[in-house]
């Protein structure tokens, strides 16, 4: 596990945009599995400008969200598909096609999940799969629990996590309850992860995942399992690492 820290958020955004950057230089038809949230947003804005610059195209590629939110139609502004579109995908040359995100207002949502996982099957292996981190430990939207799942599923969102999205949303009872989510196993069958984390109020639990017993009470754990992790920290989210 490669362990990074950045006092400049800038210097991070760019770290993590240069290692996307040049897997798609070296493989322009590379898999990649993107997250939401606040946490990659200046990655992509780096992603963007890149592409804008002509340094690197999209056109080949394959992206692959983690997870969606149960309940919203793709139009909502909070929908990850909103926010794929706003934040990378509506600013580089992807076609749509080639874009992949869960649909949470599948009317099976069970069918939905084995249809996701039959589309990441056909398309190989992720080339590299980047993640955040909840406050608990949960990646993708894998909370922590007595077993975790290996492959997509629908997941209960704890009252944390729907407290963290609150922001977003204005207030934790406008947060949907359910998401699908890509499953620990598919996670960890990426090629190679990389995990980005910002803030003070991460620094115990990133202490926990890359420095704590392996247990799914803390599903980000398991990440140090995987022979290929980069992650990438502000200073204050690494401030808690020996």
């Amino acid at each position: 596990m490669n362990i990074l820290k950045f006092r400049s958020q800038k210097e991070l955004n760019q770290a993590g945009a240069g290692m996307i950057i040049e897997i798609l230089q070296t493989n322009p038809g590379a898999v990649l599995g993107l997250a939401t949230g606040g946490t990659p947003v200046g990655i992509y804005q780096e992603l963007a400008a890149a592409h804008r610059q002509g340094l690197v195209s999209y056109a080949k590629a394959a992206v692959f969200n983690l997870d969606e939110y149960v309940g919203l139609e793709r139009g909502h502004p909070e929908s990850y598909y909103s926010y794929m579109q706003r934040h990378l995908l509506g600013k580089i040359d992807i076609p749509p096609k080639q874009c992949h995100i869960p649909d949470g207002m599948a009317a099976d949502l069970e069918s939905e999940c084995r249809r996701y996982d039959r589309v990441l099957e056909e398309a190989g292996p992720i080339d590299l799969q980047m993640l955040g981190i909840g406050h608990n430990g949960h990646i993708g939207f894998n909370e922590p629990d007595e077993e975790l799942e290996h492959v997509t599923h629908i997941v209960e969102l704890q009252e944390q996590t729907r407290e963290a999205n609150a922001r977003f949303f204005g207030m934790p009872e406008k947060v949907p309850a359910q998401a699908i989510t890509m499953g620990v196993g598919t996670i960890l069958k990426a090629k190679r992860i990389l995990l980005v984390v910002r803030g003070p109020d991460k620094a115990d639990i990133v202490k926990r995942a890359l420095q704590g017993p392996v247990t799914t009470k803390c599903p980000a754990s398991f990440l140090q399992t995987h022979p290929d992790v980069t992650v990438l920290l502000d200073t204050d989210a690494g401030s808690g690492l020996g």
